[in-house]
This record gives C-alpha cells, structure tokens and sequence, in this order.
C-alpha cells in the first residue's frame, strides 16, 4: 500500500470518528447552561421568614442560598423585586432532639433539623418550583461540637438541596 493511501485511509477513519463522537453528543451542553431555564437570568432573594423563635436562621439561610445561587448557577442574585423570579422562603421548624443519653441522663448525641417550605416564581407569576426541604445533623457536646456546628451543617445542606431544586425544576 502506497504512503499516501495509508495516510488518506487513517484520516477518513479519524473524521469518521469525530464525527461519530459529535453526532452522538449533539444534544448536550458543556457547563450548567443546559441545567437551568434559559428564560430567566436573575433571581431576587428576599430574606426568609421564620416561625421560629431562634434568631439569625431566617438571614443565615437566606445569605447561603444566594450564595450557592451565585456560584452554582447562570443565574445572578439581585437585590430588587424587579428581576426575572423571586426565590422565597420560610423556615417552618427548628428543632433539637437528644438521640442518646448517659446513664445520668446527660445528653451525649443531640439532633438538630430544620423544615423550609421554598418557592421560586417567574416575573409573570408562574410557579417554577415549590418544595418542602428537611435536612438534620447532628453534634456531640462531649466531643467539643455545638448547636452552631449543627446548625452551620444543616444552613449549607439546605442551600444546596434549594439550589439542586431550581435546576430541577428546568425539566
């Protein structure tokens, strides 16, 4: 076989297999674009509210979805009414539990779970998404960890979960 040919035959074999590769890829898309509405660009997050008495989870919670909203999605966090959706919230429990006890009833595994109803709205009023997240944790007082190491714990999965949910809503 001539040198020429061989090399004509390995690249009509290598177009074919680009070819092949991107004809079978066709419907993807690199990046989180394709996760997320096309339609909507920017996200107002107006502080959760809370029906709870513990002060600080509702601007906790609220600071960490924008948060994960900003770096997880296309999407950008604006600060007026005006945007494409707003993303809003309320945390509808917080509690604490003691999971295992001494034999002098000192609390050795302590639970901590928060219940947050989230709903995402289009400009237009359109309901995107609207769920009921519950996520736990839990901390052990002998060891040095804290209600605030639980409840750091359970602030993040919430955002994430949250986030997770928008991009659910897309399909």
């Amino acid at each position: 076989m001539k040198p020429n040919t061989a090399r004509r035959i390995r690249a009509a074999g290598l177009a074919a297999g680009v070819l092949m590769l991107a004809g079978g890829c066709a419907g993807y898309q690199l990046g989180p674009t394709g996760l997320y509405r096309a339609d909507i660009r920017t996200v107002y997050v107006p502080m959760f509210e809370s029906d709870q008495l513990r002060q600080g989870l509702a601007e906790w919670l609220t600071e960490a979805v924008a948060k994960q909203i900003e770096m997880q999605t296309p999407y950008k966090v604006v600060h007026t009414p005006g945007a494409d959706s707003v993303l809003t919230g309320r945390i509808l429990s917080a509690q604490k539990q003691v999971l295992i006890e001494s034999a002098n009833d000192d609390a050795r595994d302590i639970g901590y779970s928060q219940v947050v109803l989230v709903t995402w709205s289009a400009r237009n009023g359109e309901l995107l998404m609207q769920r009921r997240i519950k996520v736990g944790a839990h901390f052990l007082p002998e060891s040095g960890q804290s209600l605030t190491t639980a409840q750091q714990q359970v602030v993040e999965d919430l955002a994430n979960q949250i986030v997770n949910a928008m991009e659910a809503a897309n399909w």
